[in-house]
């Protein structure tokens, strides 16, 4: 395989966008199944090959189709379902979605028939990576959930499990040596640290150091120094954010609104305006022009 290095002078995308990150993984080439399969691997600690990659959305090759989450459902070698998804910035349900996810992939498996039992069936995962957003109030960045008693911690043993990426607790991982660190951490600090700059000589050096990061890394090359696919890139970025800013003003408008609906309450039973604008945040002279 082609030794991969990254230079300074390389604009690379950041694959924790999750078009990007589908894209990277998802193309027909040997490169990208091979760099799944590992990723896999490396989050659920046991080797897998990953087989076949399940449609779930139209094709996303050259980025163009907007979709509000590009997962990645695949099946490995053995059967077992896996569904990998990238979330630059998940939602306060996230945990709750999560689990209603896992249960649909697991469930989806089919043993009607009178040759089969419910010993026939596959282990499922879904692998959620959180790029921003810190959900566990711990320090561990991979975590894994399944079944179990929490009086006793007595596990089901059952077959499905939920696994966990999170991004922004890498902090101290990307300090130490390379050779000190795990398969997962490999991961993610390649994610966290792909375009930062000032991390470049440490992401080469996991680059070389596993085989699955360099694979994922000769198809982030390809995207990033194709014209077109960049162009595209910066349409959908362009089309999220205005979505999301659309969004937020709306939300921001409705606070707004019933800042103000509260205020005319308040004026109405006589509270003072320094008492209003303790409750609602507004200004003396917003408070007062809502009286007039």
């Amino acid at each position: 395989m082609t030794r991969i290095q990254f230079s300074e002078s390389d604009d690379l995308v950041d694959i924790r966008y999750d078009n990007i990150f589908k894209a990277v993984f998802t193309k027909n080439t040997p490169a990208s199944r091979g760099a799944l399969s590992r990723l896999v691997s490396a989050l659920i600690d046991r080797g897998v090959s990953v087989t076949d990659i399940i449609a779930n959305e139209p094709p996303i090759d050259n980025l163009r189709d907007r979709q509000i989450r590009f997962d990645i459902n695949c099946r490995a070698e053995n059967g077992e379902l896996i569904n990998v998804e990238m979330s630059l910035n998940p939602d306060p349900f996230e945990q709750v979605r999560l689990e209603f996810h896992m249960g649909k992939l697991f469930i989806g498996q089919d043993i009607r028939g009178s040759d089969k039992s419910y010993d026939d069936l596959k282990p499922a995962y879904q692998i959620a990576i959180l790029a921003r957003e810190r959900f566990f109030r711990d320090e561990t960045f991979l975590h894994t959930f399944e079944y179990y008693d929490p009086v006793h911690g007595v596990s089901l043993n059952g077959r499905s499990r939920i696994i966990t990426l999170e991004l922004s607790k890498v902090d101290k991982v990307v300090e130490k040596p390379v050779k000190g660190m795990s398969s997962s951490e490999y991961w993610a600090v390649y994610f966290r640290y792909l375009t930062d700059m000032k991390k470049r000589q440490k992401i080469n050096e996991i680059v070389e150091a596993e085989e699955g990061i360099a694979m994922a890394s000769e198809v982030v090359l390809n995207i990033s120094k194709d014209e077109i696919e960049r162009a595209r890139l910066r349409s959908e970025l362009k089309y999220e954010l205005d979505t999301q800013s659309r969004i937020v003003e709306a939300k921001r408008e409705g606070i707004r609104e019933g800042q103000e609906e509260t205020a005319r309450n308040a004026l109405a039973k006589g509270l003072s305006v320094e008492l209003i604008r303790e409750i609602t945040g507004l200004t003396t002279e917003e408070i007062e022009k809502l009286g007039k």
